[in-house]
């Protein structure tokens, strides 16, 4: 007996919604899925995604459910936007994003919604997709690559695998190719600063967090010509006031992604504490959330923005 996709995926789904009605055990669900409701795909190709695992691939998949934002900013980054069929909660950009159907939040990812949308590929990240989620969509038969994007030179990477997954290899070259160039005009001018103004990224509120150096914001940070008050082994450190009002940043970067009202609310506080060096030379900023703090082609719109606060003397000629 064979099955075309879409039977497969109905019987997946039926499948599925068996097992969390408690008719069927972990085991039987499995043995029914991979004999009852296999899924054939023509074409197939093996790769290794980020993670070190083979996926089974489709040549060409046509029905892509993304699992976190910074995927779907990808996808539309490179012109494929018409294979999504589903994207995680907090996929907001760009705006034509809010418009497909959504399967839960990326920490917290509805089974049953991705099952049902019958995609031939999920593109899943480390960073917050729950394993166990991931496993039973790869027990359903449903091909799940994972990206583990860490700094520029690694979301760089994980544009081109995406482009070559989503046959869109000469946009992805493109795309890497302008955002190469966007940062060597960054570190020439940089190369230029005889200063590196010490800077503190809040990225929390209650409680104050910041980014340590194993983090693309670190990354940012010194590509910007600036020195990270944060760094440490610590990814995520928690501050006190107390500390940060010891540190004396030069430059205060206030980033959340709470609404802009709370966003003003916590400038004010800190520009209170006129001893500050960044509150006594105007240096502290309220920044785009999702332009620096999402692993995205984005990034580098967030590097530019970041040089421009902490060096602006580099770019008076521009004005």
């Amino acid at each position: 007996m064979q099955f075309s996709i879409r039977e497969g995926r109905g019987c997946a789904v039926l499948t599925l919604r068996w097992y969390q009605r408690g008719v069927l055990k972990p085991a039987v669900m499995i043995v029914l899925v991979f004999l009852l409701c296999p899924v054939l795909q023509s074409n197939a190709r093996v790769l290794i995604d980020q993670m070190g695992r083979e996926v089974n691939l489709p040549d060409d998949p046509q029905r892509v459910v993304s699992l976190a934002p910074n995927v779907t900013e990808t996808v539309f980054a490179l012109g494929q936007e018409h294979r999504l069929k589903g994207v995680t909660l907090f996929s907001n950009f760009p705006p034509q994003a809010k418009a497909i159907p959504r399967v839960g939040s990326y920490v917290q990812l509805d089974l049953e919604r991705i099952v049902a949308l019958r995609p031939d590929l999920c593109i899943a990240t480390k960073d917050g997709n729950p394993k166990e989620t991931i496993d039973r969509l790869v027990s359903l038969n449903i091909p799940v690559y994972a990206v583990d994007p860490r700094d520029l030179d690694s979301i760089m990477e994980t544009i081109l695998e995406i482009g070559d997954i989503l046959d869109a290899r000469k946009e992805a070259t493109a795309l890497v190719n302008r955002m190469h160039s966007r940062i060597q005009n960054i570190n020439v001018r940089v190369e230029h600063s005889t200063t590196r103004p010490s800077v503190f990224y809040q990225i929390g509120i209650s409680p104050i967090i910041s980014a340590g150096t194993h983090t693309f914001i670190n990354e940012l940070i010194v590509l910007a010509g600036g020195r990270n008050l944060a760094h440490g082994p610590v990814p995520y450190p928690q501050f006190s006031r107390e500390q940060v009002l010891a540190l004396s940043p030069e430059v205060f970067i206030i980033s959340s992604m709470s609404r802009k009202a709370i966003f003003e609310q916590v400038k004010r506080e800190w520009s209170k504490w006129s001893g500050l060096p960044a509150v006594r030379n105007q240096k502290i900023f309220l920044v785009d959330s999702d332009i620096l703090d999402r692993p995205t082609p984005r990034l580098v719109e967030g590097l530019e923005r970041l040089t421009r606060l902490i060096h602006p003397e580099l770019f008076e000629e521009t004005k």
